[in-house]
């Protein structure tokens, strides 16, 4: 294919993504109801409901601007063959198969950090602090940042260097041996997370013993799970936004609360969360979601060894002769309408374990309290109670509160 036709092809995606987001994003807020539904009155009275309505329109408002900006300087910077600029910058410290490829990608992913970091800093000290959510200290902040940064870098280079390394030792076949590697990368992350990465951002101290710990563990009995321990995460250091997660396998698995959900919640209501949580585990979700994670991954590796040495690949980024770490780069872009509609297959499929973990809550624990702590959480949080359903299809990962407060009827009876 000619290259210029594919540089036209790469705008066009970018464009038509982004107009595509936007319009999901004003069906959206078109949705918004003027009064809470009569089944939330209990936890949003109407003042609390015209503050949830102002934090969306804050928050749409602020995401329209950010994603312009981002499109807009991505555009210029393909426009003026930024990636080619950049890669002979790279090539005057080195030319090494290896080395090249990782300075080319840290010096893109820290201009890339440069750019997101004063959005971070309004959505977090500026909206996030006007509507009462922030607990963040700057110090935190910074921290947080710096560990990222620091994470990314060590992670993400260790697995581009795996990948560029199979590249250049296994010919065409690199990408069969790159999707075994990083397939392994993302069990042991899966299994290890909340060991091994949480604990650089979050404390986490087992439950004391007392009257939520001993429902939690009849609970866990009823459900057939064995409990190790339950985690408590000093979630409250950096907003007032509750949660809980299950995460690992094994011997490794692990449940964890937000304090600021145990501040939020009665006991009954706690327990029927992490009712929820064990159900996610009992039902295998974690593991098929992890089995789909794996699939998706080798059939992306394997377009990608396909297309990755097109010379039009790299020619349509500013670069003649055709390069691995241009070709990655450009075959990102051109890949993701097939990553959109298998990312639509993935939250599908979320959405559908949301439902059968709250069915599984409701046998094992109590429907009631579970619909009395979604609808206390999603309060909390200011979350839009009323979504429209094209938003909810292409990206919610978890039904809406509505719906799931209806399915947990069933259950009731």
């Amino acid at each position: 294919m000619n290259h210029t036709i594919l540089f036209y092809i790469i705008i066009a995606i970018l464009l038509i993504d982004t107009l595509w987001g936007w319009l999901l994003e004003e069906l959206n807020r078109r949705s918004w109801a003027e009064k809470v539904p009569e089944r939330l009155a209990d936890v949003y009275p109407q003042e609390k409901f015209e503050k949830q309505k102002q934090y969306r329109k804050v928050n749409h408002r602020f995401g329209k601007i950010s994603s312009t900006f981002s499109l807009v300087v991505l555009l210029v910077f393909l426009w003026f063959n930024g990636f080619a600029v950049v890669d002979d910058l790279v090539m005057k410290l080195t030319d090494h198969w290896l080395w090249r490829p990782l300075f080319f990608f840290a010096a893109i992913g820290f201009a890339s950090f440069l750019i997101g970091l004063p959005f971070s800093v309004y959505q977090t000290f500026v909206i996030e602090e006007k509507f009462g959510f922030n607990k963040t200290t700057p110090k935190v902040f910074v921290l947080d940042q710096l560990k990222g940064l620091l994470l990314g870098a060590v992670i993400g280079g260790l697995l581009l260097a795996l990948v560029v390394w199979f590249y250049h030792v296994a010919g065409e076949w690199f990408w069969l041996y790159a999707w075994g590697g990083l397939s392994l990368f993302m069990i042991f992350f899966s299994k290890f997370y909340t060991t091994l990465i949480l604990p650089l951002f979050n404390k986490q101290t087992p439950l004391e013993e007392g009257e939520l710990r001993t429902a939690i563990e009849n609970m866990s009995k009823r459900a057939g799970f064995t409990l190790d321990n339950v985690y408590v995460m000093d979630g409250s250091k950096r907003s007032t936004k509750a949660n809980a997660f299950f995460s690992g396998f094994g011997k490794n698995k692990r449940i964890v609360l937000f304090d600021t959900l145990i501040n939020d919640l009665e006991t009954n209501e706690i327990v029927a969360v992490l009712a929820h949580e064990i159900g996610h585990f009992r039902l295998k979700h974690i593991i098929w979601s992890t089995v789909l994670s794996v699939l998706q991954t080798g059939l992306t590796l394997f377009l990608l060894g396909w297309f990755v040495n097109e010379p039009a690949l790299s020619q349509a980024l500013g670069v003649e002769e055709p390069v691995f770490h241009i070709g990655l780069i450009g075959f990102g872009i051109l890949y993701s309408p097939v990553s959109g509609i298998l990312g639509l297959g993935m939250t599908i499929f979320s959405r559908k374990n949301e439902y059968q973990a709250d069915a599984f809550a409701g046998e094992h624990a109590n429907p009631e309290a579970l619909q009395s702590a979604l609808k206390k959480i999603s309060a909390n949080a200011l979350s839009n109670p009323t979504p429209h359903p094209w938003f909810v299809f292409f990206n919610y990962s978890h039904p809406p509160l509505l719906k799931r407060l209806e399915a947990l009827d069933d259950v009731k009876r």
